[in-house]
């Protein structure tokens, strides 16, 4: 049995104390226990199981990841194979000379390229045709390798090109989704760009403009779809390679666990996660044959603050709760 209530505890004093608006906490074994709390709003409503979250970057995990590896075990990308296999205009200007065009699939799942973490895209135009030409022309600044949603960028469009489809058209399974969702939203920030706060539409900027089914964000999920799709992990679905580090503490798509990590120090070596901008995170540990996900608003109203950075403190000691409630 899981004892839900302490394993929640840490997110029911956040929301107490005002930290975080709402949140959910989702529990599954891969015998297929599954255990779920929810407390707060979802703003201004109470939340409640049924609300759909902004998944922001666990999109990338969720579905980029999931597809890109799936073209793979096809056999119609080769994850060695440089992005040209799929994007052969990328930098076509500077054939000879543009580094970008040796980046391979693996190197942008595992974030061991040169590219940039983030761009402000959508300052550029409001055109999503236009702003992923901009992202396949742009010379991008050389730098270390840092976690980059330009490699992921790269990536949807890639699979856009292999498939001849928008992401939100693969089938990606109940309770998830490209927005806007089709039931109550969590309300995430005041947009400054927007003007408004965001309920049912994507936070990110850049998914925003680049047609809010890009490659780094902007998939939408309930709690139980996004169990669902752990579950399935749990019980041997998905690719070996989520699960084999290829650079530092990085797999392909996922971060596999390490010190000081948000999915904190209480689960196993063979334990990936990821999390979401918005306040979101999924974790699986295939030792333990559990998986837990904690969504929660934390960019409501605003990301800039303390309260919106006490996620970052929350989401371990989660994690901790998780397995002292087992």
């Amino acid at each position: 049995m899981i004892d839900v209530d302490a394993a929640f505890a840490p997110a029911t004093g956040a929301v107490a104390r005002g930290d975080i608006p709402g949140a959910t906490l989702g529990i599954v074994t891969a015998a297929g226990e599954r255990a779920v709390r929810w407390t707060g709003s979802a703003v201004p409503e109470p939340l409640t199981r049924d609300h759909w979250f902004d998944l922001a970057s666990v999109s990338k995990v969720i579905a980029t990841t999931t597809m890109i590896l799936a073209l793979a075990d096809e056999g119609r990308i080769d994850l060695d194979r440089p992005l040209t296999d799929a994007i052969p205009d990328l930098r076509q200007y500077d054939v000879a000379n543009a580094a970008e065009r040796k980046l391979t699939f693996r190197d942008c799942l595992a974030h061991r390229t040169f590219l940039p973490a983030v761009e402000p895209i959508y300052t550029y135009g409001d055109d999503p045709a236009r702003l992923r030409a901009f992202v396949l022309q742009r010379e991008w600044k050389h730098g270390p390798s840092v976690y980059s949603d330009i490699n992921f960028i790269l990536l949807g469009i890639a699979i856009e090109r292999i498939t001849g489809k928008a992401l939100s058209e693969w089938p990606i399974g109940p309770g998830l989704t490209y927005g806007p969702p089709p039931g109550p939203a969590v309300a995430t920030e005041f947009c400054t760009w927007r003007g408004r706060i965001l309920k049912g539409e994507v936070h990110d900027e850049n998914a925003a403009a680049l047609g809010a089914a890009p490659g780094h964000a902007g998939l939408f999920g309930t709690v139980d779809g996004v169990l669902d799709f752990a579950e399935g992990l749990l019980r041997g679905g998905g690719s070996p390679e989520i699960r084999t580090r290829i650079n530092g503490h990085r797999t392909c798509g996922w971060d596999a666990a390490h010190p000081g990590w948000p999915g904190g120090d209480a689960c196993s070596a063979d334990t990936i996660g990821h999390t979401g901008f918005t306040g979101t995170g999924l974790w699986v540990d295939f030792a333990n044959g559990v998986a837990w996900t904690l969504l929660t608003n934390r960019v409501h109203p605003s990301r800039h603050g303390e309260k919106a950075a006490s996620i970052f403190a929350l989401r371990p000691a989660t994690g901790e709760a998780v397995f002292a409630a087992l």
